[in-house]
């Protein structure tokens, strides 16, 4: 006779109150057979980090040239639907159909030319040097305010957020059986999820497997004179300062707020300990500023916008650019979720569900899981013979 399966875990300790960690307790407490509510311990704060500071870009098809990734982020822009319709996330945190361009914008302020038709109003016809061209459309590109989504979705996720820093993870017979906290002791656990961004490259059972650095982004929010007059484009740009400079690619996102994201100037560079110590270099805030004025006068600071932020984050990245997504080869119950670099917020809806499927069910369905497993980094390993 055959032995009846193993009852799903009913204590998970997810570590990393980021866009990951939100989306899996969600997913965890929302299953429709086994509703899980875990428990979420993050250092700092919910959205502290990348989280809170990213832009909230979202595309149905911009990974499509790479199958696996595809499949995750086509699955993921469709729960960023669901999530909107049941989350009220339009009010909640500004989830919207957007219309995404591609402008070249010219290393030297030109001439006044005739706006093209493409371009919207509140973007000088001067900042285009070739004619825009349309990469998105409102059926297939989209925004939310990444750190208004993360706290959204983990308030409904209903879990139990612990502040306080996860040390280790503590594993008995080669079983996950809780998490070390400082100052708190051990939280005890069926299963754990390491979402920690970089961060989670610190646990020495991720470090034997896998390596994930931290590329640090620069980002600033102005708010325009007249916010009202921003329409939802989200604009890619590129832009070369100065000839024979490297090429720039600077990013503009308006949000319904009013407020006007943009991000660039990315470098590699070691993740400090604390989030919260994260600055941006001011020679990077100052180029953001410098492409903020030429694409339109509504950015400049000189002529009353106002900068409500200026800010740096860490996108977390691995060696062969896919995310890590699974259960941690040789500790039972142990599951990682690192990696999707500038498409994390994008795409933490599905791996959320996914992670949610394979601790409860045994198996993923959303999306198959066996292209992000971190045991594909064993076998290079063993290739290289280390």
């Amino acid at each position: 006779m055959a032995s009846a399966p193993a009852p799903p875990p009913r204590r998970v300790v997810v570590c990393g109150g980021g866009v990951v960690g939100a989306c899996t307790a969600y997913f965890l407490s929302t299953h429709p057979a086994s509703p899980t509510v875990p428990t979420l311990v993050e250092k700092s704060s919910p959205a502290c980090a990348a989280s809170g500071k990213a832009g909230g870009f979202l595309a149905l098809d911009w990974s499509d040239s790479t199958p696996a990734l595809s499949a995750l982020a086509r699955a993921s822009f469709g729960l960023h639907r669901r999530l909107a319709a049941a989350l009220d996330g339009a009010n909640a945190y500004g989830f919207r159909p957007v219309h995404t361009l591609s402008i070249c914008l010219p290393s030297q302020p030109a001439e006044p030319l005739s706006p093209h038709p493409l371009l919207p109003s509140w973007v000088d016809p001067s900042a285009s040097a070739a004619p825009p061209r349309q990469l998105g459309t409102p059926d297939t590109t989209a925004q939310v305010h990444p750190g208004l989504f993360t706290k959204a979705v983990l308030a409904a996720s209903g879990a139990d957020v612990v502040i306080g820093e996860v040390e280790r993870v503590v594993v008995s017979e080669g079983r996950v059986v809780g998490v070390a906290v400082k100052g708190r002791g051990v939280v005890d656990a069926d299963a754990v999820v390491l979402a920690l961004g970089p961060w989670s490259g610190r646990f020495e059972m991720v470090k034997e497997v896998f390596d994930v650095s931290g590329l640090k982004a620069h980002s600033i929010v102005l708010r325009p004179r007249n916010p009202d007059k921003i329409t939802p484009h989200c604009l890619f740009l590129s832009y070369q300062p100065e000839p024979g400079a490297k090429l720039l690619d600077p990013e503009v996102y308006p949000r319904p707020t009013g407020e006007v994201y943009i991000c660039g100037m990315s470098k590699d560079e070691d993740v400090p300990d604390d989030p919260a110590a994260i600055a941006g270099e001011p020679d990077s805030i100052a180029m953001l500023h410098k492409i903020a004025g030429r694409v339109s006068s509504q950015l400049k600071t000189e002529e009353g916008a106002e900068v409500v932020t200026e800010q740096a984050c860490y996108l977390p990245c691995t060696n062969d650019g896919l995310p890590v997504i699974g259960e941690m080869p040789g500790v039972k119950g142990c599951y990682v979720a690192t990696g999707h670099s500038c498409w994390e917020i994008l795409n933490a809806p599905a791996t959320g569900a996914a992670l949610a499927e394979l601790i409860l069910d045994g198996q993923a369905k959303i999306v198959d899981l066996a292209p992000f497993s971190p045991a594909r980094f064993l076998k290079k390993k063993s290739r290289r013979g280390v």
